[in-house]
């Protein structure tokens, strides 16, 4: 899903385009500009050099600013009646903008190449800049309005066909230049042929990038960009129903450790799903902690289980079959007032925390301070199982730390060394009595407002101190996207002189938070100090908050639950990789053939 995360970058600068009065404002002094240099580069017999400045400021202005402003102000309008997306009023404005600067620069640059060769190429140059305005026009206007093909034409030619109007007249008004040598006609026939080349060339580039995701997946690449930046931007939820339509159902396992006073109300929930928080933004289950966590009354701890992008939800709503069977599993719940002390086991790079309760376990699993990303459901399937027959436990709750952040480790996979260090670790667990009482306590921060750009989404930091036999273990969730490689450790050491005997951070792999340039966006990379501060005193708090309870546990299998699948997701995945691939040769040729055939029509013919 890296693919996503780029997106993600680009939808950050689509967001933070200038409003509409600040682009106004900018083309007017641009349109200005260029026209003047265009004077000054073609001197053009007009009076004094004030005179030529003013001129040619205005000829800029009429020519270049004027086209901008108008369709600025009517492209949006356009698509907005025809129902397309994505194109606000700033986001016109600004590609008239652009469209304009394009045009104007190409102008200047032509004009200065007529000057070296001594021939007059002022004219064919805007000419020039006009016909590329409107390749890139319609380049963006059908890519991401979801606008169809000849009306995104209709749209995208206004600009470029104005400013060649509003051309033809300054010049026959002022006798600029003579366009009698051409005449209106052969312009515009110039101008035709040379936007048909562009278009063809657009059409062949992307029918390529769309068949073979139309063929693979049941939807194109534009529809899944233009749904994406729409998301990324005003919140729609369209592209859930792409993900709906080629999504797969599944079963998979949720494990559940309720810990509940003696009045019989819960004091706190810690449940792992095995279903994967993405894959971005608040597509699918990406917030899928924070929103399984706020249907439940009592503190609600929700870690990462088991699984990876395959088991992403199609949509948010998916997200009521977890909920289902969490209350499933409360419903059959058998709890005892004991538990075991929690101990660490290790072999080569794995490490597993497990603490006992009834009929079952908590296992914090992680290959800290090695990187990794996540496990993989049949790897974690595969660890609890193996606890199951060496440990005679029925629920071993796995959680996938996910706390080593490595850009250059991948996921933990069936056949990778880690399965079997991970099976082998298991094998070194021994089995504990549950003797001890139990005392739990609780609590939660928003670390003062931190928010993505600090790699934390809206559940904060939720800390649950178990105390057994005296050991108080610190059981410390962040609502992020992994964590920097290196900072557990740093957060171990930080901690040593609270009154806790162990400790293990986690995060809940929440891709709410991948909605920057970088795509991933641990937790650590900024403010770690002011972070570890914030975990001192949720572990302080929450001991001030322990009270005696009585703990159950239980897996319970979700049932139907709509997800990306395991078959789509490496269809996707392989599916733009070859894109990219085909695209890195067929885009510079398709283009550049394009941009030579109407170099020589323009200026050659």
């Amino acid at each position: 899903m890296s693919s996503m995360s780029s997106v993600a970058g680009l939808s950050k600068y689509i967001r933070t385009l200038p409003k509409a009065k600040s682009t106004l404002l900018l083309i007017i002094v641009m349109s200005f500009t260029i026209g003047f240099l265009l004077f000054l580069i073609k001197p053009v017999s007009i009076g004094s050099g004030l005179e030529n400045f003013l001129y040619g400021g205005a000829f800029g202005f009429v020519v270049f600013g004027l086209p901008a402003i108008f369709t600025g102000s009517t492209d949006q309008k356009w698509v907005s009646s025809l129902k397309g997306i994505n194109l606000k009023r700033k986001h016109s404005m600004f590609l008239a903008l652009v469209s304009m600067t394009m045009a104007g620069i190409l102008s200047i640059l032509g004009t200065i190449l007529g000057h070296f060769i001594h021939q007059d190429l002022f004219f064919n140059s805007i000419l020039f800049g006009c016909v590329i305005a409107f390749a890139f026009n319609i380049l963006v206007i059908w890519s991401v309005t979801r606008v169809r093909l000849l009306n995104s034409i209709f749209i995208a030619i206004l600009q470029p066909l104005l400013m060649i109007g509003v051309l033809i007249i300054t010049s026959f008004l002022n006798d600029f230049v003579n366009v009698f040598e051409l005449g209106i006609v052969g312009t515009f026939f110039k101008v035709i042929i040379a936007s048909l080349v562009f278009l063809l060339a657009i059409y062949s580039f992307i029918s390529i990038v769309e068949s073979p995701m139309k063929k693979n997946l049941g939807f194109g690449a534009l529809e899944i960009l233009s749904y994406f930046i729409s998301h990324m931007n005003e919140g729609s939820k369209s592209i859930e129903e792409l993900f709906d339509n080629a999504g797969e159902a599944i079963d998979t396992l949720v494990g559940v450790c309720s810990f509940r006073r003696f009045d019989g109300s819960i004091k706190s929930l810690f449940i792992s799903p095995c279903v994967h928080p993405g894959p971005l933004g608040d597509i699918g289950g990406s917030n899928m902690p924070t929103i399984l966590a706020n249907r439940f009354d009592n503190f609600t701890m929700v870690a990462h289980g088991p699984s990876t992008h395959d088991f992403n939800p199609v949509s948010s709503n998916e997200i009521v079959k977890i909920e289902d069977a969490v209350k499933t599993a409360l419903d059959n719940m058998e709890y005892s007032p004991k538990a075991s002390e929690f101990v660490r086991y290790s072999y080569k790079k794995a490490n597993i925390g497990i603490q006992f309760f009834n009929k079952g376990s908590i296992m914090l699993s992680t290959l800290a301070p090695s990187g990794s990303d996540d496990i993989e459901f049949a790897v974690g399937l595969a660890t609890m199982i193996e606890s199951q027959k060496e440990l005679n436990i029925d629920n071993p709750i796995l959680v996938d730390c996910h706390n080593s952040f490595n850009a250059e480790k991948g996921g933990v996979l069936p056949g990778n060394p880690e399965l079997f260090q991970l099976i082998d670790t298991i094998r070194l667990i021994e089995a504990k009595d549950l003797e001890y009482e139990i005392k739990v306590g609780c609590y939660y921060t928003d670390l003062g407002g931190f928010d993505k750009h600090q790699g934390i989404g809206e559940s904060g930091l939720k800390t649950m101190v178990v105390e057994v036999n005296g050991q108080r273990t610190a059981y410390v969730l962040f609502d992020s996207n992994n964590m920097e490689l290196g900072y557990r450790e740093t957060i171990f050491n930080a901690v040593k002189d609270l009154d806790i005997d162990e400790i293990e951070v986690m995060t809940t792999d929440t891709h709410s938070v991948n909605t920057l340039a970088a795509g991933y966006n641990p937790v650590g990379t900024v403010e770690k100090e002011k972070i570890i501060e914030y975990i001192k005193m949720s572990i302080n708090e929450a001991i001030d908050d322990l009270e005696p309870v009585e703990a159950g546990t239980r897996i319970e299998r979700i049932e139907n639950l709509k997800t990306f699948g395991p078959n789509n997701s490496t269809e996707l995945i392989s599916t733009i990789s070859s894109i990219v691939s085909v695209s890195k040769i067929a885009a510079p040729l398709i283009f550049i053939i394009a941009i030579l055939f109407v170099f020589i029509w323009i200026f050659v013919l």
